[in-house]
């Protein structure tokens, strides 16, 4: 079974029935038996991009949506995703910053960031050992600033001691991939479009932190909007931190 098998197999509400479903610039949201989040990818072929079924999802169930996170289509994939945290019950400490733990975990070792966070690149460099940040979009690749292309994950990754993936490599199907890259890494999987599942501890992650929605409505509107970053800065007490250690794991 593959990974987004197993996170669909291991959802807490199964039966649960689409409620809304909100495409923004910069977020996806699907309620259902909760509220989930994923980032929005494939708004820069607007065009062409259609997302099956449209218009006819309220009602439908939730577990079928989250199939669409299979897609090769990255705009259906983001409703897919969102559809699956929404039928997940969110568990782990609250308010504890994943980033945080990152940065105190690297010092002194190789630790690569896959996604371009909003981080101080030049501190991190200075705390690890060797640092670097893979991420897919070319634009903001600058190997001078320690940030590659993703196509150096196979040498990069196997190499480091410690690594932050973003959740939304799961919307790129490509999350199980650099999983497998790292296997001994000590690996934290973070943002919001990470389900707060289990099941990832099966994928050899030792921390996973995401986004739980405790105000819909709110998010709802802000994200309908054009709201930008998911932080509480922009939705404010809508949403909360949450991150869970792999019970194997010292903290």
């Amino acid at each position: 079974m593959s990974l987004i098998d197993d996170l669909i197999a291991g959802v807490d509400y199964p039966d649960a029935v689409i409620r809304d479903v909100r495409v923004g610039v910069g977020w996806t949201a699907v309620l259902s038996a909760r509220c989930g989040v994923a980032k929005t990818y494939g708004l820069a072929s607007a065009h062409h991009n259609r997302i099956r079924n449209a218009g006819a999802l309220i009602g439908q169930p939730a577990v079928e949506i989250a199939e669409y996170a299979r897609s090769l289509n990255p705009l259906e994939a983001s409703v897919g995703v969102a559809a699956l945290s929404s039928m997940i019950e969110p568990k782990g400490d609250i308010g504890r910053n994943a980033m945080d733990l990152f940065k105190e975990r690297l010092r002194g070792k190789r630790a690569v960031m896959v996604g371009r966070f909003p981080v101080e690149v030049a501190e991190l460099a200075q705390s690890a050992a060797d640092f670097w940040i893979l991420e897919l979009n070319p634009a903001l690749v600058n190997p001078e600033e320690r940030v590659l292309p993703v196509t150096a994950a196979p040498s990069i990754l196997s190499a480091a001691e410690v690594v932050a993936v973003t959740g939304s490599t799961l919307i790129t199907q490509s999350l199980e991939y650099y999983l497998s890259l790292c296997p001994t890494a000590y690996t934290i999987v973070l943002g919001p479009s990470t389900p707060l599942s289990e099941v990832l501890f099966r994928y050899g992650v030792n921390v996973v932190a995401g986004t739980e929605v405790v105000n819909p409505d709110a998010l709802l509107a802000v994200i309908s909007q054009g709201g930008g970053r998911i932080h509480p800065s922009t939705f404010g007490n809508a949403i909360r931190y949450r991150m869970m250690t792999a019970p194997t794991v010292a903290e």
